[in-house]
């Protein structure tokens, strides 16, 4: 209970959701953004992307993910879908070998997870 209400008021605080975004998010992924931040936490995301809505998500090795559900393209030249984008969080490898995103072994369920979250960055 204390990380959802945690989530809620990181995506409340971020500006970045609505409850109809959070929910459409959720229905397009089959995840659940009450438990994208322990995820995220879990792999270790901030140490490389900067995440709007979450604590201590400002590192830019990666892309910062800011707006991500808006883009044309993932890992630039991915189309942005909700298969594409579960697909790319859990095997950034097997789509672009030359890419610097680490094969973590995120689960079917994180991946799902994370990727609804990432949809309601708008």
């Amino acid at each position: 209970m204390i990380r959802l209400v945690a989530v809620a008021l990181a995506i409340a605080a971020s500006g970045c959701a609505t409850s109809s975004s959070v929910r459409e998010a959720e229905a397009i992924t089959g995840g659940r953004v009450a438990r994208s931040q322990a995820a995220i936490n879990k792999y270790g995301c901030g140490a490389c992307h900067t995440i709007p809505g979450i604590d201590g998500a400002t590192a830019t090795v990666g892309p910062p993910l800011t707006r991500v559900a808006m883009r044309q393209y993932l890992g630039g030249h991915l189309t942005n879908s909700p298969g594409n984008m579960i697909k790319w969080i859990q095997h950034p490898q097997s789509i672009d070998p030359k890419n610097a995103m680490p094969e973590l072994g995120v689960t079917d369920q994180d991946a799902k997870d994370i990727a609804a979250f990432l949809y309601t960055l708008r």
